[in-house]
């Protein structure tokens, strides 16, 4: 049997989270139509790849190396916010709040999108040392995350901005 780190699932998904992080390093503020338009072809993309990954059996408790900062974080998050503007809000209807309140709970596309770069940017990071037990519990760490928080995020963000842009700019 293949070893799952090795596996040509885990190449695909390595190849769309490394695709994704640097869409998102190289936004720009006059690129809208550009960055929607990628956004709405990568992030089902990025879900597909992730969800058909091989279960992973071993886990070696590495310590995983952090790579993005809080600095890197918020100027993804920035250039984000700044490029899409007044669409940057919308409307989130899974949120855990919205049990607890008698209002709509508004969310941004840009902290969604920013969410999952810090984590695949993580994954990237540690992935490309080429060390079997670290590539395994990044590639494991990576698949909790995603089935407990980043995963949600995604198809949240691909809403909003398929919204954006079929509905509302028609790009």
């Amino acid at each position: 049997m293949e070893n799952t780190v090795f596996s040509k699932y885990t190449e695909d998904f390595v190849r769309a989270a490394l695709d994704y992080c640097i869409l998102m390093e190289k936004t720009r503020a006059n690129e809208k139509k550009t960055f929607i338009d990628n956004m709405v072809k990568v992030l089902p993309l990025l879900y597909i790849k992730v969800s058909i990954i091989p279960p992973i059996t071993e886990d070696y408790e590495s310590e995983l190396e952090v790579k993005v900062t809080e600095e890197m974080y918020e100027q993804v998050r920035a250039n984000i916010a700044n490029l899409l503007g007044e669409d940057d809000l919308y409307l989130e209807t899974f949120h855990p709040d919205i049990k607890l309140s008698d209002s709509p709970v508004a969310v941004k596309i840009s902290e969604d999108l920013a969410d999952i770069y810090q984590d695949l940017g993580n994954f990237i990071a540690v992935f490309k040392n080429g060390q079997k037990e670290t590539m395994n519990d990044s590639l494991v760490l990576s698949i909790r995350n995603f089935e407990k928080y980043w995963g949600q995020r995604l198809v949240n963000a691909l809403r909003a901005l398929h919204f954006i842009k079929i509905q509302r700019h028609q790009f």
